[in-house]
């Protein structure tokens, strides 16, 4: 903690802010001080990053996008990874020695961490309910061993036939990715990262209003001053 604050007070206008953070949208590396960096990639997407040295050795380490990880768990995820560090621990193997769970019951703890945000009961079970799937596909296996090649399989077949709710169930997985590095399960990057450029693109169906013949609008106008 006093690193850290050290490092905000040496250069105090490097320092991010919560406010800071959601304003951010140029694609970039931005520092808050003490190796923790705040990554924003070229499609918007926003995730923590750890600059240390490991063992003599500079290490790139993941700490989740911010979604699921608020500025002040980037910062205390990072001083007791960097105090590891400092003891010559390995971040990394300690992490990697965590008990890795399958895709389906770390969909079920993101589900569960979520249950307060959902509108309505009906939107609660559909969350968890639109990846039966996914669970069927892949499930079983553990975080860290999903390909992406997993998730094209499991959502080419319905990807054209029900667009909107396969986009919705691909927003999903990423979501449990993202916990799933920031929890240290899995590393690198997300399985769902560049999968909609692989898929057929979806086509817009336009649908007019219905339209009333010209010669049938002064009645149309006379009945509806009645």
């Amino acid at each position: 903690m006093r690193e850290l604050d050290s490092a905000r007070r040496r250069h105090p206008h490097k320092a991010l802010t919560t406010r800071g953070v959601q304003a951010l949208h140029t694609p970039g590396r931005y520092a808050d001080g003490g190796g923790l960096y705040l990554l924003v990639g070229p499609g918007g997407s926003k995730s923590w990053m750890l600059r240390t040295l490991v063992m003599g050795t500079r290490r790139d380490i993941g700490l989740g996008g911010v979604t699921l990880v608020s500025l002040a768990d980037a910062r205390e995820d990072a001083r007791r990874l960097r105090r590891t560090a400092r003891n010559d621990g390995d971040p990394l193997a300690e992490r990697r020695r965590r008990t890795v769970p399958t895709f389906e019951d770390a969909a079920k703890k993101v589900h569960a961490a979520h249950a307060a945000s959902f509108k309505n009961e009906k939107h609660r079970k559909q969350w968890l309910s639109s990846l039966g799937d996914v669970f069927k596909a892949f499930g079983a296996k553990r975080v860290d061993a999903v390909t992406s090649a997993d998730l094209l399989a499991a959502l080419s077949s319905n990807w054209v036939k029900r667009p909107e709710t396969s986009s919705r169930v691909l927003q999903r997985v990423r979501v449990v990715f993202e916990w799933c590095k920031a929890q240290g399960y899995c590393s690198g990057d997300n399985p769902t990262q560049g999968l909609t450029k692989v898929l057929p693109k979806h086509r817009r169906v336009q649908v007019h209003h219905p339209a009333l013949p010209f010669q049938d609008v002064p009645a149309f106008v006379q009945a509806l001053r009645k």
